[in-house]
């Protein structure tokens, strides 16, 4: 299977001018990404804007940012909904594409018992040859998937990992202990990568590498150095962008940050709105006491 490394990007969805996806600066995005330390790249997760947008907009994505990246980071998609009829067509579709993993979010809004995860993941799972990640965030889908859940999916042999972003430290502590030997648990939240990968986490998907993702390598490599000390300083020295990224809900920040960095991301879609006038003065102070590692194209 496919390695997906430790640091992961939730990548942004660049929209042009009339709201349309801007498949040219998907790739540019996502090679730049590539060449400031991520190892993969997440398309259309939740920080790429995936409920507003279309099936042949998702697939399209999943085929220019791996033809983009040809064998420089993994690609993730991120395939499934709350029907897990649609997230099978999905994901094959994604696995026929290119993509080299899949990325399955307990599902929103219709909050299914644990037995309705497992058996949903477990499906999804089993139409695929493709390594899948689990994504747990009960913040945005208003359902946890508990430890015992979590250890029965990490039997299944494709199932190679989570996402951890339900900020229940002892949880997910729990989980690397408790479950398959090869299964990795990547935190989901920038600012809870030190101390899950100090208890034995194995990376980050993260927002933040938009923006300093060599420093996060940095630090990343510290903690597997056994240099706890240097990377915990490096931790509180990141912790101001890790959360100004979020004073607004995600992507607002984020996207608005990449944009001032010279990339033609546009503004979110409806329902989400660009920050405004205070918030953006605010994003803008934090973000200016940081090097962006992000590389900045040249355009015609």
């Amino acid at each position: 299977m496919a390695e997906l490394g430790r640091l992961i990007t939730a990548m942004i969805t660049p929209f042009d001018e009339e709201g349309g996806v801007d498949y040219k600066e998907a790739r540019n995005l996502a090679v730049a990404l590539s060449e400031s330390g991520s190892d993969g790249v997440l398309v259309t997760g939740t920080t790429g804007e995936t409920p507003t947008l279309t099936l042949e907009e998702k697939l399209r994505l999943y085929g220019e940012v791996s033809e983009a990246l040809s064998g420089k980071a993994a690609v993730i998609a991120g395939s499934t909904t709350y029907d897990t009829a649609h997230s099978v067509e999905l994901s094959k579709e994604a696995e026929r594409i290119g993509v080299d993993a899949i990325l399955m979010t307990v599902p929103s809004y219709n909050k299914p018992p644990q037995e309705g995860l497992y058996e949903h993941f477990k499906t999804i799972a089993e139409n695929v040859s493709l390594p899948c990640v689990l994504y747990n965030v009960p913040s945005r889908t208003g359902t946890n998937m508990t430890l015992d859940t979590t250890v029965r999916l990490s039997q299944i042999d494709n199932i190679v990992g989570t996402k951890e972003a339900s900020s229940d430290l002892e949880q997910i502590t729990k989980i690397i202990r408790d479950s398959n030997e090869d299964f990795k648990v990547w935190s989901g939240n920038d600012d809870e990568t030190f101390p899950i990968m100090c208890a034995g986490g194995f990376g980050v998907v993260s927002v933040l590498s938009h923006l300093v993702g060599d420093q996060i390598k940095g630090m990343i490599g510290m903690i597997l150095e056994g240099d706890i000390e240097s990377a915990a300083a490096e931790h509180r020295r990141l912790l101001d962008i890790f959360k100004i990224m979020f004073t607004v809900s995600n992507p607002i920040p984020v996207k608005y940050s990449v944009r001032k960095a010279g990339y033609k991301v546009g503004v979110p879609r409806l329902p989400l709105v660009p920050p405004d006038a205070e918030t953006a003065a605010i994003i803008d102070e934090v973000v200016s006491r940081y090097q962006i590692d992000l590389p900045v194209r040249a355009y015609d």
